[in-house]
């Protein structure tokens, strides 16, 4: 399917949510493939972009400091790209709660003014849409497929599947090519981790290079599934140089799933060193934990030839690795 990946070269490309953590990571590949590539970031500090994030690539990239929010300037950057990968959004589901209504604008509302843009000005595109597994709410079965109930347990999910829907209806109405990834638990170098607002998992990480005990919220049996964010890279690439995925919906997910305490072990290993403990779940938590998740990822398997390829613990390596070397630029 890499051979695929030739339809990249030359190809103009934008990226909203850029300078974020999966984002820089498809722009450095986009830039190995030869495209051009055009970054849209607000740099808000609370939802995870960092220029550090492109440091190596910052001369073979456009950066456009713009909120997706602005809907005028979205506009003028739909022009005549040929895929848009959009993946920019608010993903603390605690602050969803908090704040419902700006996570309605950045996932929902602003995901309408960019379609809306495509509309009028540019249906030729390519649409690939970051969408969660936080859609499904607390499962009924594992694990979980594409066809899964849909019951969000926070704001959050509820936006993030307008969003998807949004997407889904602009390709089978307008036939502005579209489709949408539901992400699991993405890690890997360029994460957030000054805070538990992207993922869980960058805190932990933080926290052992900090010499601090990580945190466990509940019984730590909870099992999770984890992509590497080169292979949610590589399953982005694929929806967009695919016109199979067009109006598809599309599980991520891995082979291998653990509990959190089990995680949480492997790290202190794979670290040299350090603690974890269990503790109950802060207020407001508890009620939007999903419980046991991991996903069959065999629709786009199917579809599209991905699999995940690193492994849990080569990803956890190379991501303690990474912010042992650059946390300076990750902390506060």
């Amino acid at each position: 399917m890499t051979s695929g990946f030739d339809i990249f070269a030359g190809a103009d490309v934008l990226i909203t949510g850029g300078l974020g953590f999966i984002g820089s990571a498809l722009a450095r590949r986009l830039v190995e493939l030869r495209a051009r590539v055009t970054l849209v970031d607000s740099l808000i500090p609370e939802y995870g972009g960092n220029l550090f994030n492109i440091d190596d690539i910052r001369d073979r990239v456009i950066v456009d400091l713009t909120d997706v929010r602005d809907t005028a300037a979205i506009s003028s950057l739909i022009g005549k790209r040929q895929f848009l990968f959009n993946l920019a959004g608010q993903t603390s589901h605690l602050d969803s709660m908090t704040d419902p209504v700006t996570d309605l604008n950045i996932n929902a509302a602003a995901q309408l003014h960019i379609l809306e843009a495509c509309r009028r000005h540019n249906r030729d595109l390519k649409i690939v849409f970051a969408s969660t597994r936080q859609v499904y709410g607390r499962p009924e079965y594992l694990p979980v497929d594409e066809k899964h109930p849909i019951a969000p347990v926070d704001v959050n999910g509820i936006n993030k599947l307008a969003g998807e829907w949004y997407h889904l209806l602009y390709n089978d109405v307008y036939k502005i090519r579209a489709c949408a990834l539901r992400l699991t638990n993405t890690y890997g170098p360029g994460m957030r981790v000054k805070d538990s607002r992207q993922t869980f998992l960058g805190i932990w990480i933080r926290r052992l290079i900090e010499q601090k005990p990580i945190r466990i919220f509940g019984s730590g049996e909870q099992r999770r599934d984890f992509n590497f964010v080169t292979d949610v890279v590589d399953a982005l690439l694929r929806a967009a140089a695919s016109d199979a995925a067009n109006g598809q919906i599309l599980n991520l997910g891995h082979r291998e799933h653990i509990s959190l305490l089990e995680l949480a072990k492997l790290l202190v290993e794979l670290n040299s060193g350090g603690k974890y403990e269990l503790g109950p779940f802060p207020e407001g938590r508890k009620a939007i934990d999903i419980g046991n998740y991991y996903a069959d990822f065999g629709k786009i398997n199917k579809l599209l030839g991905w699999l995940p390829e690193v492994k849990l613990e080569d990803g956890l390596r190379r991501t303690l690795e990474y912010y042992q070397r650059h946390h300076e630029h990750y902390w506060d």
